[in-house]
């Protein structure tokens, strides 16, 4: 496999255990698992601690087919997808017992399940990786990844990432998400040492990590930033630290000038950058220089990669070496990889006159009120942007209601309710206006949507 063989020629790279301190190097992570090499699938769920890198690892570089996933997925959604693709081993060290395999000491430290019936069933030889794009609802829909896509997204990655050969990297971000994923195999690749933690960055155990090893990079989504914003994380400087990356949805222009003005006053470097599962993670990135100058743009193509935009629904398209072989439902969809020529985002985007694209929203962020769409992430932004870059979270209820939820005490419905009838014209009688003291995130660190908008329809939030 050309990933890991990238990895394994990376020499000097350690892996630590925030949690324990044990370190490794990847010469004896290199298969030190006792494992049949089986063409089969392995379901590993991740808590981006040591034994889990090191399991897939191992993994990897066999003939398995990895299905990787997070250890924190309610044990019924795990019960459900074992059934459906019967893998041949389970790592998973929440629980101590699973109907239907053994428990098997695979080293010293590392314990897998592994299956009691021999189920083994054809699986196409260029499907590598699983990865599910629902975060932990437990849906059985995998984005089917091959080595070679892998391979071609970490490599344009690293053609403008700025990562150097002493970097110590920490997985904040989990690597069962595509994000944490790219973000792990590109540092893999060149950098010294990867700190695997579970921690986040909402945990004072995380900063203490990021003094006492020296964190060069940190990478989030929007409102991991707001969070280090409200924290006032760009006030200081912080002298290991080197760039940051950004994915997952727009910044406000607040946060947008709070990050330039860090990033021009304490020499460092801000990636925003565009991706999704279904092209391993980075399709775009706006080179730190362009921060100030194009504001919320997502950039340009990664190297390879090539943009349109739908005529008639200003759908954005991409196409490239790292888009993916399909979707799986079903352990008989692993028979196939169809290489998709295009991957329709699901984005509505423009493109500027020098070239640059914008996300604008998603084409189902859609509220209709009296007849009239808003596009519920540009309602976000501009509300972000007229209240000072604070926490602002958009919904539509039955086409009835714009509901606006914030999480500043100081801010008011009255305040909201003009900037609104200022900026779309919206009246009052169309707005329901939530004070909430925490933002509900999914696993990648995201907010989450649809528990939120189920939350407020049942009720619960008034």
């Amino acid at each position: 496999m050309e990933l890991y063989n990238l990895i394994r020629k990376n020499e000097k790279l350690v892996f630590t255990d925030s949690g324990t301190g044990i370190s490794k190097s990847i010469g004896e992570m290199h298969q030190s698992l006792e494992i049949e090499n089986l063409r089969a699938v392995v379901f590993i769920y991740n808590d981006n601690q040591l034994p889990a890198i090191e399991t897939l690892l191992n993994f990897y570089q066999s003939r398995y087919t990895v299905a990787l996933l997070g250890m924190g997925m309610l044990e019924n959604f795990k019960e459900n997808l074992e059934q459906k693709y019967t893998p041949y081993y389970i790592y998973d060290p929440s629980r101590s017992s699973i109907e239907g395999y053994t428990a098997v000491n695979a080293s010293e430290t590392i314990v897998l399940f592994k299956r009691n019936a021999n189920m083994l069933y054809p699986i196409h030889e260029k499907i590598k990786l699983l990865l599910s794009t629902s975060g932990t609802t437990g849906s059985p829909k995998f984005v089917r990844l091959s080595d070679e896509n892998l391979v071609a997204n970490a490599k344009s990655i690293m053609e403008y990432m700025p990562i150097e050969s002493e970097d110590v990297v920490p997985l904040n971000v989990p690597i069962n998400f595509v994000y944490g994923l790219s973000i792990f195999t590109t540092n893999c690749i060149k950098a010294k040492e990867i700190v695997c933690t579970d921690k986040d960055a909402f945990q004072k155990e995380f900063w203490e990590d990021f003094k006492k090893y020296g964190f060069s990079t940190l990478g989030g989504v929007p409102y991991f930033y707001e969070m280090l914003y409200s924290i006032g994380f760009f006030r200081k400087d912080h002298p290991s630290l080197r760039y940051l990356t950004h994915t997952g949805g727009m910044l406000n222009n607040r946060l947008i000038e709070a990050i330039a003005s860090f990033s021009e006053k304490f020499g460092k470097k801000f990636f925003a950058q565009y991706g999704q599962t279904e092209a391993c993670g980075r399709m775009a990135y706006l080179p730190p220089e362009d921060l100030q100058r194009k504001g919320s743009s997502i950039g340009k193509p990664v190297k390879n990669g090539e943009f349109e935009i739908d005529s008639e629904t200003s759908e954005l398209i991409y196409s490239g070496p790292n888009v993916f072989g399909g979707y799986a439902n079903i352990r008989d969809d692993l028979k196939f990889f169809e290489k998709q020529e295009k991957l329709y985002t699901g984005d509505k985007a423009r493109k500027d006159e020098e070239g640059y694209y914008f996300i604008v929203g998603r084409i189902k962020r859609i509220v209709k009120l009296f007849g009239v769409r808003f596009n519920l992430d540009e309602t976000e932004l501009l509300l972000k942007d007229a209240l000072g870059g604070q926490t602002v979270i958009c919904l539509g209820i039955n086409d009835k209601y714009l509901a606006v939820m914030y999480t500043d005490p100081s801010l008011t419905r009255e305040l909201i309710h003009t900037v609104l009838k200022a900026k779309l014209n919206l009246h009052s009688s169309s707005i329901k206006t939530v004070h909430i003291t925490d933002v509900p995130l999914t696993a990648n660190g995201k907010v989450n949507y649809p528990l939120l908008k189920s939350t407020l329809e049942s009720g619960m939030l008034v």
